[in-house]
């Protein structure tokens, strides 16, 4: 008997308006946002921002939607600031997948990975999802 594979999503909010963002969620059956962002307080766009309570920014956002959310500032890119970051955080993620993926495996349901940067080629939400993928019983599915 195989295991079943389960599907998870990806998404970048950058350029998109909140209902647009909350409607492509929706559309895809997400039950938990993993914010996989190194400093989600940090955004720039408010509607998306962690803020110091759930009752504002992009807890309330998803909350209201009846959309769950997680922070994995784990799974953040550390070498953002770097020319070339693509490398050193896919070395990252091979070296230490299994640790940094723990507690975004354990999800229960549908989830989805999130990051500012539209296009998943741009972001670093594409290596984890790469290296999900890749381990087995995993299929990605990047909502563009």
């Amino acid at each position: 008997m195989t295991d079943a594979i389960r599907t998870f999503f990806t998404i970048g909010y950058g350029g998109r308006p909140p209902d647009e963002f909350v409607g492509l969620l929706r559309a895809h059956g997400v039950e938990t946002v993993a914010d996989v962002r190194l400093r989600p307080d940090r955004a720039s766009l408010g509607a998306y921002t962690k803020a110091k309570t759930a009752d504002k920014g992009i807890e309330k956002l998803l909350a209201d939607a009846g959309i769950g959310y997680r922070s994995f500032p784990e799974l953040g890119n550390v070498f953002l600031d770097m020319d070339d970051w693509t490398a050193p955080y896919g070395e990252l993620v091979e070296r230490a997948g299994d640790l940094l993926t723990r507690r975004l495996v354990a999800l229960p349901g549908t989830f989805c990975l999130l990051c500012a940067e539209k296009r998943v080629a741009e972001c670093h939400r594409g290596a984890v999802a790469a290296y999900l993928a890749a381990r087995g019983g995993w299929r990605v599915e990047h909502i563009e």
